[in-house]
């Protein structure tokens, strides 16, 4: 039993041994072919996540935040170098909803004319109050804070509130207006 004997059974199927050996061989030798289409499938996936990502954003937000009650409020810059903006508090029927301290990258986007949605929530309809607390810096380098109110009446419908910041020259005094948008 030991020692060179014939392979009596291991010839008996040469096609299988060759099919065997090719198709090792074209596993081993093109590893490419392999990566490129899990590469593929791999950027599909992110794809198809990324698609069921936005759905279930916009799904969350008609969920939590109904056209019917929603209420949303924009920051905007009316005069762009007038105001080194530091800060802004956000108050809705008294109550804070929402603070925001500003970065200089920020700043500049909103200096550029960029728009801020500092809040978005739900509320009923009837009358209610915003009150906005700014800190800034005005262009003759005074450090100043402002409050402002808006009473508003919220019907039925989505309502968009713009908070606009300005300073006028030559003494550069802040002042915030408000805007509803329908």
């Amino acid at each position: 039993m030991h020692g060179s004997q014939p392979l009596k059974g291991c010839l008996k199927s040469p096609k299988l041994l060759a099919s065997a050996l090719v198709i090792l061989l074209s596993w081993v030798c093109i590893p490419g072919a392999g990566a490129a289409t899990l590469d593929d499938r791999i950027d599909q996936l992110a794809a198809e996540v990324n698609d069921h990502s936005a759905k279930v954003e916009g799904l969350q937000e008609s969920l939590l935040y109904p056209v019917n009650t929603r209420l949303t409020v924009f920051l905007t810059l009316e005069t762009r170098k007038a105001l080194d903006l530091d800060s802004v508090e956000l108050f809705v029927n008294d109550r804070p909803v929402a603070s925001h301290l500003y970065t200089p990258r920020e700043r500049s986007a909103l200096e550029a004319g960029g728009v801020q949605q500092l809040y978005i929530g739900n509320i009923e309809s009837g009358a209610h109050s915003i009150r906005a607390v700014i800190t800034a810096r005005s262009a003759d380098k005074d450090f100043v804070r402002r409050e402002a109110s808006h009473p508003f009446t919220k019907r039925p419908g989505a309502l968009g509130v713009e908070l606009k910041l300005g300073a006028r020259a030559p003494d550069f005094e802040p002042y915030v207006s408000f805007t509803e948008w329908k």
